[in-house]
């Protein structure tokens, strides 16, 4: 009888820790998707509490500080002129009310800033089917903006020592560099930075790795047949940090991004590629 009744405490600890794993999962994932959750209803208790505005601290997301104080993400986003994918930054006032006097801050990185963690937007998604190697980023019909680079003491590499199968070109709609390659080459951090995010949530990125450095740059590192890093993980430029393969892709091959302040960059700008 009480072999009966160890087990059976025994089975119930097992449950009570699956239901805890999931619950923090969850709440992992909402964390990092920001505003991808679907818009919440006001409450009148907590939306009463709510200050006018409200300055963005690390680790917020919009949906975040909108379901905290009752409100909409959507409504939110549209009375501070925030359009999709909601990025939101360390240090920025967001209204909250429609009424208030606002109160100003600024917004500084400098090379001694530490790495915030913070929403990061993640490249456009389309309904397309998987076209050709040559055209495997996602189409999207809004035009590119190319932004020149600007000044940082970051410290450039390559990400692959690869050969370049395709180079940067706005018009048609590829945003990076593209280095050919065999099953399981070296993939490595163009600069310091920390992983923000190393997971498949975007079918036509595969196993997808972003590192966001100081002075708002963001590289991303897509198709990779193995991530070696994970969201959180602090990394040096010449790390390796995935190994290429072809998910996502129609080859093995490394597609390569840099983003200043969300917006794409030539690599060969500021990246020896030659």
């Amino acid at each position: 009888m009480q072999q009966v009744q160890s087990q059976e405490i025994a089975f119930q600890s097992q449950k009570w820790l699956k239901v805890a794993f999931l619950s923090v999962a969850v709440t992992t994932a909402l964390a990092f998707t920001g505003c991808a959750s679907k818009p919440q209803i006001n409450n009148s208790v907590r939306y009463a509490n709510a200050p006018d505005y409200y300055t963005v601290r690390s680790g917020d997301t919009l949906s975040g500080i909108a379901q905290r104080y009752g409100l909409s993400y959507i409504s939110v986003a549209q009375m501070n002129d925030i359009a999709p994918p909601y990025t939101i930054y360390v240090n920025q006032s967001l209204r909250l009310k429609s009424s208030g006097k606002k109160t100003t801050t600024t917004q500084s990185y400098t090379d001694s800033t530490p790495i915030q963690r913070q929403s990061i937007a993640l490249p456009n998604q389309t309904q397309a089917a998987t076209p050709p190697v040559q055209n495997t980023v996602p189409q999207n019909t809004a035009p590119t903006v190319t932004v020149a680079p600007t000044p940082t003491s970051l410290k450039w590499v390559r990400p692959s020592s690869n050969a370049i199968i395709a180079r940067y070109n706005a018009a048609g709609n590829i945003k990076g560099v593209r280095f050919g390659g065999n099953l399981g080459d070296p993939i490595y951090s163009a600069a310091d930075g920390q992983v923000v995010y190393a997971a498949d949530g975007l079918k036509e990125y595969g196993n997808l790795v972003l590192v966001k450095h100081i002075d708002g740059y963001i590289t991303a590192y897509a198709h990779n047949s193995k991530m070696l890093v994970k969201s959180g993980d602090n990394v040096k430029a010449g790390q390796k940090i995935a190994e290429m393969g072809s998910s996502g892709a129609s080859q093995n091959m490394l597609e390569f991004q840099i983003r200043l302040n969300g917006k794409p960059i030539d690599p060969a700008t500021i990246l020896p590629l030659n």
